[in-house]
């Protein structure tokens, strides 16, 4: 008898964390419609809106979302990514890159090494031992592109200013893991353990490549079949459920590896009419929950405790970001004013940092957890931010177009 009630008990207990899971899914995708609807009418990022949502429901104030909706996270995160991957991979078309393809790769790689450069510089230069400068120079470079993306799309707008934003987006972070894993390589060699850092650094973004073509060539040649001219829902979802899962299980960068299987299916499969057509329906869902969860695990607490190295640094990558914009734009054929404006369109910073400094956390545990605190606060303010100058470039970039 005890155990039939025990049994029950369990049950109901069960039903009851499904039912609050329903509901407060369902919750959040209406109150992210609202937001969706009050950002466009005042003229504010819904990344900033849905992101605040989830910071007042999480744990750091309100603490009302439910534990199994936050595990939600996990599972969110990789597939809504490797969407905005896919996404972002698909915008670099071959006459895309001929038209700009030196404006998009001269301008990346130039924020991406002043930003390096200068929050290196400058840390050291406040006094913070030169491998932590390193590192955290390294992990400035990094962006957000869900968040960037989402902004291009809400403000509808289009022409040179923002298809250079797209591929450069799509590429920042493939030049950031770069400079990210050569860093660590010298900061490994200097304290005894480089080969080890320089082999996860070359097989995270050489099998990330692999995987991405992997999968990209006979996507490329086998979708869009049974529909012609386009690929089906299932299809669309098979390939990011299979990047991301492969990814994760192969401990890849499921972004650099959905990027290139993009960049291959759009520009190798000339039977498609609009490849991406249907991830495009469907990734607002994945997006929404993904914002959300992202700003219900930012923890505000986090801000008392970055000290002045913490403060440093949000204002060096500030200033390196805009440092870098002027300094690629004149190269790439931009005007200085376009650079500062796209500059200011990559301050972002989200999830990709948070995972190098994890990785630092693991590998350097003397400094790693001085490095993952300051770069968790530091995504705080990036985060919340980060879109609203997006949408200030974006909207003063019109002039220029």
């Amino acid at each position: 008898m005890q155990k039939t009630v025990t049994i029950e008990a369990t049950a109901t207990e069960g039903y009851s964390q499904v039912a609050a899971f329903y509901a407060v899914i369902g919750a959040v995708f209406l109150v992210g419609l609202a937001l969706d609807a009050f950002g466009r009418r005042v003229h504010v990022p819904r990344v900033t809106l849905l992101m605040i949502l989830g910071l007042l429901l999480g744990p750091s104030l309100l603490d009302v979302l439910p534990t199994v909706v936050l595990d939600l996270g996990d599972t969110v995160t990789p597939l809504a990514l490797t969407m905005i991957a896919f996404l972002l991979g698909g915008s670099l078309e071959r006459e895309t890159l001929r038209t700009h393809g030196r404006e998009i790769l001269s301008l990346s790689a130039s924020v991406v090494i002043v930003t390096v450069m200068i929050v290196t510089a400058g840390l050291w230069l406040v006094g913070v031992p030169i491998a932590i400068a390193l590192v955290l120079g390294a992990i400035s470079a990094a962006t957000d592109p869900a968040a960037t993306l989402d902004v291009i799309k809400q403000s509808r707008r289009s022409g040179r200013f923002v298809t250079n934003l797209q591929g450069i987006v799509a590429i920042d972070d493939a030049w950031g893991l770069i400079v990210f894993s050569l860093v660590l390589t010298v900061v490994g060699a200097v304290l005894g353990h480089g080969s080890e850092i320089l082999w996860f650094g070359l097989r995270e973004f050489v099998g990330s490549i692999l995987l991405g073509a992997t999968v990209g060539w006979p996507a490329a040649a086998l979708t869009g079949r049974l529909k012609p001219g386009e690929p089906t829902l299932l299809e669309a979802l098979g390939l990011v459920f299979l990047i991301a899962g492969a990814a994760l299980w192969l401990d890849l960068s499921f972004l650099l590896a959905g990027m290139v299987a993009g960049v291959i299916i759009v520009n190798l499969a000339q039977h498609h009419e609009r490849p991406f057509h249907e991830i495009e329906r469907i990734e607002w869902p994945f997006l929404l929950l993904f914002f959300v969860l992202a700003g219900a695990s930012l923890d505000i607490g986090q801000l008392g405790t970055v000290g002045l190295m913490g403060i440093a640094y949000i204002a060096l990558r500030i200033a390196a970001r805009i440092i870098g914009g002027l300094v690629g734009g004149p190269p790439a054929g931009m005007t200085p004013r376009e650079g500062w404006l796209t500059g200011l369109a990559l301050m972002p910073q989200a999830g990709v940092a948070i995972g190098m400094a994890l990785v630092v956390a693991e590998r350097f545990p003397a400094f790693g957890q001085q490095i993952l605190t300051i770069t968790v606060a530091s995504t705080v303010i990036f985060e919340l931010l980060g879109p609203v100058l997006t949408q200030y470039a974006l909207a003063h970039a019109d002039k220029d177009d």
